[in-house]
């Protein structure tokens, strides 16, 4: 049985609709969300309506936290808050309450859901190295982790010390595992097609996905609703 994990929408309606789409021809029917629906992009409620319908569980992503009020947003960059105070704005009454209700994490067997790090995900830390990796896996029980939050696409290993970023078929049977989902939304690592991962929860086989999605139409949209240019051009060459 297949699971898939999607992370780093970031109110991109144009490409969270050709993910849901792509997994309902596929017949996936557990979808879970590691957090960051809203922030950057033009769409929060559509994004926001779309993951109820469709995602078994939602986390709580650092975005998503800032915009109920609950991260202090003087630490993000201008652009970021901006559009933390342009979606607040925006959001319904019943959107802003199914933001507030999520939670930091989720365990699915040895499977731990998380958008940051294992530890303390409401400190909204980053793993980019080797090092980081083995040291949150030294203090967990879990044998796989997924998480999204820097919108990389990479796969850490516990003995094999290596990180994968190239490999879109891996098979996870015989270590212990960070596994950074990438982002649909607003991927950053030169490739601007949405991003995220199929898991085989019996044959341990992840995959990663990447698709097309009307890019023009979301910058247009960014720029329609007078939010930062940048916004909107980084999401031309997937940065």
């Amino acid at each position: 049985m297949k699971i898939a994990v999607i992370s780093d929408i970031h109110s991109n309606l144009e490409a969270l609709s050709t993910v849901i789409t792509f997994l309902k021809e596929q017949q996936i029917r557990r979808i879970f969300c590691l957090g960051d629906v809203v922030g950057y992009g033009p769409r929060p409620n559509e994004c926001v309506e779309l993951v109820r319908r469709n995602c078994e569980v939602c986390l709580m992503g650092n975005h998503d936290h800032a915009v109920i009020g609950e991260t202090d947003i003087t630490y993000f960059n201008a652009h970021a808050q901006e559009s933390v105070l342009w979606t607040q704005r925006q959001l319904t009454a019943a959107n802003m309450q199914f933001l507030k209700k999520l939670k930091f994490q989720h365990q699915l067997d040895d499977i731990l859901l998380v958008h940051s790090t294992p530890l303390h995900p409401e400190a909204w830390d980053y793993i980019f190295s080797e090092r980081e990796a083995r040291y949150y896996m030294d203090e967990i029980p879990q044998r796989l982790v997924f998480i999204g939050h820097s919108h990389l696409p990479i796969v850490f290993s516990y003995n094999e010390g290596k990180r994968y970023q190239e490999r879109m078929l891996l098979n996870l049977t015989h270590d212990r595992y960070i596994v950074n989902v990438g982002s649909v939304g607003q991927p950053r690592d030169g490739d601007p097609r949405a991003c995220f991962v199929l898991y085989d929860v019996e044959e341990y086989i992840l995959e990663y996905v990447r698709l097309e999605y009307d890019v023009q139409k979301t910058y247009q949209e960014i720029l329609d609703h007078h939010l930062p240019t940048f916004l909107a051009m980084r999401l031309l060459s997937g940065y």
